[in-house]
């Protein structure tokens, strides 16, 4: 029994609060703790009446004096960050003062730049692991269930991994001409950055959006993907044996590409601030103002996520191929915690990881990427808790 700290109060956040409640046992007293606390009593409500105790505060996650404060008050056991990218160091500072776990689902980027990089985290190894305490990196779905897929596949199927492609589908449709599934900020930093994929020891770089792949989704269909840059390639390089090349592939129907498109050309998209009215303003926090707020899409979302990794390598002197991937259902997530599988598919592994942490299942002190556990563990809790996977030995290869 034990304490956890979530630290946010979006969709995500909603989902992991729901599911760590389904678990007593492990999580026998919830806060929620977000700059506006009605967000958090809102999530409170839905899932008060469980055998968890819930609480909520108001925090500024960019203000590190108050999250210690915070945490010296609630004394929690872990610190589950699914607040925004921005704010993953104030929150690591606080941690560390405090002597407490810390998880997130995302690295960590400065505002100023859409820069994805680990580095900054990775910094914290030596403070996390003097402090004998656990920093358990990206334990979302991409990154996370997929680093954990590759610790899973390099432990039973393979003896080298040569390539890996990850492969994220979001077969949904909510209705609306343009919206993100997730925060609109980030994502939009995310999809009209340069692509890159790393392959022979290095990064290649690629135009945004250049490079475009077909394939058939299994319970989806046939969908076009496009190549981005995402954060777990920079850790599984480093941690999986024998790997050559690793790619991530996203999929975008044309009306999302085509707004974006659009957006991008009268400097919508832009995180340059430019004067408007006497006042400064980001025009990508403008545009996030006026778009669905991505916690309101779920009741109107319907379709399927297939989210998952095609594995190449050799075991016994043979050659391998090995696929495993997640289906989720957007109205299955609505009906169990009121949210779409966008914000399920990170929520689940997010409880899930910080319970690997709190049960003891996982231990180290330092700061680690979620492929360096043992995967094991995991891979059982995410058939138990919402997030089941599928095997496939000849799968179709993206050339």
């Amino acid at each position: 029994m034990g304490k956890i700290m979530i630290i946010g109060a979006g969709g995500v956040a909603g989902v992991a609060a729901h599911k760590c409640a389904q678990v007593p046992e492990v999580f026998s007293e919830i806060m929620i703790a977000s700059r506006t606390k009605a967000k958090c009593d809102a999530i409170k409500a839905q899932i008060d009446g469980g055998k968890s105790i819930v609480t909520t505060a108001q925090v500024d996650a960019d203000n590190t004096k108050e999250l210690i404060a915070l945490i010296n008050q609630f004394k929690p056991d872990l610190v589950l960050n699914l607040a925004l990218p921005y704010q993953d160091l104030t929150i690591m500072d606080a941690c560390l003062a405090c002597k407490v776990n810390y998880v997130d689902t995302a690295n960590y980027e400065p505002k100023d730049e859409a820069k994805f990089e680990y580095k900054w985290q990775w910094a914290y190894r030596e403070k996390f692991k003097e402090a004998g305490i656990t920093a358990l990196l990206g334990s979302g779905f991409d990154p996370g269930v997929t680093g954990v897929f590759s610790a899973y596949a390099q432990k039973h199927y393979f003896d080298e991994i040569h390539y890996i492609d990850i492969l994220d589908c979001n077969g949904g449709d909510h209705g609306y001409p343009f919206a993100t599934n997730f925060n609109p900020e980030i994502n939009i930093r995310e999809v009209s950055a340069k692509g890159s994929y790393w392959e022979n020891g290095h990064w290649v770089e690629t135009e945004p959006m250049e490079i475009k792949r077909q394939y058939n989704f299994d319970q989806v269909g046939v969908k076009d993907m496009y190549l981005l840059h995402h954060e777990e390639l920079e850790s599984l390089a480093l941690n999986i044996n024998g790997i050559k090349r690793i790619r991530f592939f996203m999929t975008f129907g044309q009306s999302y590409l085509t707004h974006l498109k659009c957006l991008e050309n009268v400097g919508m998209t832009s995180i340059e601030p430019i004067m408007f009215e006497g006042r400064e303003i980001v025009p990508l926090q403008f545009l996030k103002a006026v778009l669905p707020d991505p916690a309101s899409l779920g009741p109107r979302t319907v379709g399927k996520t297939n989210i998952g990794c095609i594995f190449q390598g050799i075991k016994d002197g043979q050659p391998q191929t090995y696929y495993v991937y997640n289906v989720c259902d957007h109205q299955e997530c609505y009906k169990e915690v009121q949210s779409q599988a966008i914000s399920y598919t990170t929520g689940v592994p997010a409880m899930i990881g910080a319970m690997m942490l709190m049960t003891g299942k996982w231990q180290g002190a330092g700061v680690f990427n979620i492929e360096e556990f043992d995967p094991d563990p995991f891979m059982e809790a995410l058939n138990q808790y919402g997030l089941p996977w599928q095997e496939n030995f000849a799968p179709e290869l993206v050339d």
